[in-house]
């Protein structure tokens, strides 16, 4: 069984559907600690009610960013951790960490990547009139959202839509296919290797598992 490591900025949608899949078996995996950079964030509340340890690392308490993900890897270390699943984690973490822990740090972003990396991936959408909106699920080096594509999903963009919308369809999908990605990873089915993510021993396509 896979010990897996959750960090989280805000309200944990994406950290529940893990919990829930872990807890009905659906992924070979235990959540260890749920890590937080915000004292408020909600998703502390989901780890706590389901018993889960939970740690807050602000940044407020450290030199820099640098010494702040010093601090937290030790504390993933410590865990012997074989997973750190970013869900909604709203801060860039350095290249020392993201290296540390190559091929063991899963991203979900709001965008079909690469297009529209970084913020406010609903409003850039909007704004070049796409039809088409998504997730992608990656892994994570130190190029922000730039890893190994795995899994994306796509949500229609109405002439109607305002931000809210494209959002909502986006996050129904999120809870579906995060989940999916990390039970793959802890049945030991996929590897990230050279920069490239593998399923099954297979090398996936740029953008990632096509099941169409």
């Amino acid at each position: 069984m896979k010990k897996i490591v959750v960090l989280i900025s805000g309200s944990g949608t994406n950290l529940q559907a893990i919990m829930d899949a872990c807890q009905s078996g659906k992924i070979n995996g235990k959540i260890v600690s749920v890590i937080s950079n915000k004292a408020d964030a909600y998703g502390l509340t989901r780890a706590k009610n389901a018993k889960i340890p939970t740690a807050l690392f602000e940044r407020k308490n450290f030199a820099n960013n640098l010494e702040m993900d010093r601090a937290i890897a030790q504390h993933i270390e410590q865990l012997e951790a074989d997973l750190v699943v970013l869900a909604g984690y709203m801060k860039i973490l350095s290249d020392e960490f993201t290296l540390q822990f190559v091929g063991k740090i899963l991203n979900i972003h709001p965008s079909l990547l690469p297009k529209y990396k970084g913020l406010h991936t609903y409003q850039q959408a909007l704004d070049a009139g796409d039809t088409e909106h998504g997730t992608t699920v990656h892994f994570v080096t130190p190029e922000l959202d730039s890893g190994a594509i795995i899994l994306q999903a796509k949500v229609p963009i109405f002439p109607e839509d305002d931000i809210a919308d494209i959002e909502e369809r986006v996050k129904a999908q999120e809870i579906q296919i995060y989940p999916l990605v990390v039970k793959w990873f802890a049945s030991d089915r996929l590897k990230e290797k050279e920069g490239k993510a593998y399923l099954d021993g297979k090398l996936l396509p740029e953008n990632g598992y096509a099941n169409e």
